[in-house]
């Protein structure tokens, strides 16, 4: 067996649990936003699909909730084992802002986490309502946190360097970095499609079946609606995001586009193969002065190459293709949220058989496109840890590669089970009709929350 650069292997082990982790805050983070329309929908109107709604999918997203503490706890394990200068290095800024997500949002989501799942007949509607409004402002703050030091680590401000060692200097800077707002919207939008889209399809796939409950059309109404907003939302926040990338990190755009030299007027390359050895882009399919136009708003814009950037720019093919599986989900994502809308409120009809298959298809779409997006964002800063001040290959641990290669293994037969065993109970629970469901919602001895008058 050839020797494999253990750096090589810390970095793909640590993909893996980075790719693996983001699945589940990705729906969690959308998903508690979710959960609270449906109890106020209730709370305001009284219909009781909306609360059978939220008793289905607050289970999902519990258990979604749990697998990414777990994943999360283990990715910064490794932040320790794997990865020990970069703690050494910036622990100054990294540590306490980890601390921040743990103190203001992770203890206001496990607290309240509780009264979600076990308190409906315990608590006063309200108390309930209020406790839904926590956990998601909840998962909304660790995000904030988590990627104001991502983000950070792709537009530094705000420190000074002594001895090798970074310092605050100005926190406001450090949080609120250039990239940061931008990352932020993107994400945040990110999961909200992707929660729409695993609610959409898996009510989707529900009527199908033919295991659907009388408020099933609703929430695949509701969800089509929401994705309406969101994924022509997302295009234009993507593109703001886009300006500043090409701004602070220029060789991740040429990367993303394939641009090996410098030069106005660059056209978009809607296919094609980089060939880093060649320094060029094979059976490129481009449209003239597209790229430009969107990177720059001018048709003769300037976009610097690849070549200005010999030994400093991320590889280029997987970078170029996730972007573009990136984009493609997102046009997805529009064109059936908008087919949906058509035949929904345009045709005032139930779901075709055609919409339900596509909808039923793009269940998982959201994953697809936020680990696309993820491994632009993180392969495009390569080969720094910091941009432009660390490289990952300065912080990365000496470790050999048997010992690296036996680790890297564990998790990936570990995180496949985990995903296909989560698969399956998401499956398994889909399938069940709509009585039985009712039925495991009922305690034994306990009623229910009476319907509330509008505005309780």
């Amino acid at each position: 067996m050839p020797d494999i650069d253990p750096y090589i292997l810390a970095r793909a082990q640590f993909a893996a649990n980075i790719s693996f982790h983001i699945l589940f805050p990705s729906i969690t983070m959308g998903l508690a936003w979710i959960l609270l329309f449906f109890r106020l929908r209730f709370t305001t109107s009284g219909d009781k699909h909306w609360e059978h709604a939220y008793h289905f999918w607050v289970k999902i997203f519990a258990l979604s909730f749990a697998i990414g503490v777990v994943s999360g706890i283990t990715m910064s394990f490794q932040f320790g084992t794997n990865w020990p200068g970069f703690m050494e290095r910036t622990g100054n800024i990294s540590g306490p802002l980890l601390g921040y997500e743990v103190l203001t949002a992770f203890f206001l989501e496990a607290t309240f986490l509780g009264v979600m799942l076990f308190g409906k007949n315990r608590v006063s509607n309200k108390v309930h309502l209020l406790a839904c409004a926590l956990v998601a402002v909840g998962t909304s703050l660790s995000a904030f946190w988590i990627l104001s030091l991502n983000s950070w680590m792709q537009t530094p401000t705000g420190y000074t360097i002594e001895n090798g060692v970074f310092y605050v200097d100005s926190w406001t800077a450090v949080i609120f970095n250039p990239s940061f707002p931008y990352r932020l919207a993107h994400m945040m939008t990110a999961t909200m499609l992707t929660a729409a889209f695993l609610v959409m399809g898996v009510s989707a796939w529900r009527m199908k079946q033919k295991v659907d409950g009388p408020g099933t059309a609703k929430i695949f109404k509701a969800m089509a609606v929401m994705a309406m907003i969101f994924a022509p939302l997302q295009v234009v926040i993507g593109d703001l995001h886009g300006l500043n990338t090409l701004a602070h990190q220029p060789a991740k755009i040429a990367a993303i586009e394939g641009v090996w030299e410098t030069e106005r007027g660059v056209p978009f390359t809607v296919f094609g193969f980089p060939d880093e050895d060649t320094r060029t882009t094979r059976f490129a399919l481009e449209i003239p002065y597209a790229a430009s136009w969107i990177l720059t708003h001018d048709i003769n814009g300037e976009v610097r190459g690849l070549n200005e950037f010999e030994g400093e720019h991320p590889p280029v093919a997987i970078v170029f293709w996730s972007f573009r599986v990136m984009v493609g989900i997102g046009m997805l994502m529009i064109l059936v949220s908008w087919w949906a809308g058509w035949e929904l409120f345009k045709r005032k009809q139930k779901p075709s058989t055609w919409l339900l298959n596509a909808a039923s298809w793009m269940t998982f779409s959201g994953w697809v496109a936020v680990l696309a997006g993820w491994y632009v964002t993180e392969i495009g800063r390569q080969p720094w840890i910091v941009h432009g001040l660390l490289t990952s290959a300065e912080v990365v641990a000496d470790h050999s590669s048997g010992i690296m290669l036996s680790t890297f293994t564990g998790y990936m037969a570990l995180y496949v089970f985990i995903l296909v065993s989560y698969i399956a109970t998401l499956r398994y629970m889909a399938t069940k009709p709509a009585a039985s469901l009712l039925a495991m919602d009922q305690v034994p001895g306990q009623a229910t929350h009476q319907q509330p008058a509008k505005g309780a």
